[in-house]
């Protein structure tokens, strides 16, 4: 039983929490913005713990829809499911129970939360699929991780989220399509050979053009998101602060090495953190 735990624990990646973090940075922006500083204790720790469930859901359906993909590739071959520790079945099972433990946190919220959230569940069952039909995979996860941010100002407000909230939606959508890109670059040479779809291999040359240009846009509305709510210096030196991770960011990718893509795509979880700091310092100063 141990070690079928452990096994679980590695298919939804505990031991890789970079996802979660991913995840979890845009949440918080989205919940200090809509209650103009520290939300409800309440909201902030049932989205907190969705957050670490609905990722780990991902993650389990995503090893279920590429079970077959996985073993062709360096990084992924040895994942539980597709090396056979762990059956179909039993990844499907942990896919149901984790979503079911995040359908039971969202029904401590109010109605309009919980209709948004099974637009959340359809945008997360749905995305591993995508890579066999398209080459945009990375959007659609960007709408995944992105979908909790109108939840949020639906939580916090009980009204329609305004356009603050949809134009935090686009940041961060074109954030995680950009380090998901960076991401895609590691595995671009094994994607090309069994014909998995992504930006990375549709990007081609233009890859760190576009993905810098992603996040410049990204902190361009994070910047006018701030405005809007007359956020003051804290904040933005944090998209200051943000800006030199993407250069920093640049300079890995600069040579496509799959390593240093790796490491480019981990350091998003900085860029996420300092922009969140800059938003909760500056609202708890003024």
């Amino acid at each position: 039983m141990i070690n079928k735990l452990k096994l679980y624990a590695e298919l939804v990646r505990l031991n890789r929490p970079i996802g979660i973090y991913l995840l979890l940075w845009p949440t918080l922006w989205a919940l200090w913005f809509a209650a103009q500083g520290i939300p409800d204790i309440k909201i902030l720790f049932v989205f907190v713990l969705g957050v670490i469930f609905m990722r780990s859901a991902g993650c389990a359906i995503n090893d279920y829809a590429d079970r077959d993909i996985d073993k062709h590739v360096a990084r992924t071959q040895n994942r539980p499911l597709t090396s056979g520790k762990i059956t179909n079945k039993e990844a499907l099972g942990v896919f149901a129970v984790l979503v079911f433990i995040s359908f039971l946190l969202v029904l401590q919220l109010n109605s309009r939360t919980l209709l948004l959230s099974v637009i959340a569940i359809l945008l997360a069952a749905s995305y591993p699929f995508m890579k066999r039909y398209h080459y945009f995979p990375q959007v659609h996860l960007g709408a995944a991780f992105a979908w909790a941010i109108p939840m949020a100002y639906s939580a916090i407000t009980n009204h329609p989220p305004p356009i603050d909230a949809w134009l935090l939606f686009i940041a961060a959508l074109l954030w995680t399509t950009a380090y998901d890109t960076q991401y895609g670059m590691v595995d671009r040479e094994d994607d090309l050979k069994i014909g998995v779809k992504s930006t990375a291999i549709l990007f081609a040359k233009y890859d760190n053009v576009i993905n810098a240009t992603l996040q410049v846009l990204t902190l361009i509305l994070l910047s006018y998101v701030g405005m809007l709510n007359n956020r003051g210096f804290i904040f933005y030196a944090s998209i200051l602060a943000a800006s030199g991770f993407i250069i920093y960011q640049q300079s890995l990718t600069k040579k496509r090495e799959p390593s240093k893509c790796l490491q480019a795509f981990l350091n998003n979880h900085w860029f996420g953190m300092v922009i969140f700091i800059g938003i909760a310092l500056d609202y708890f100063v003024n």
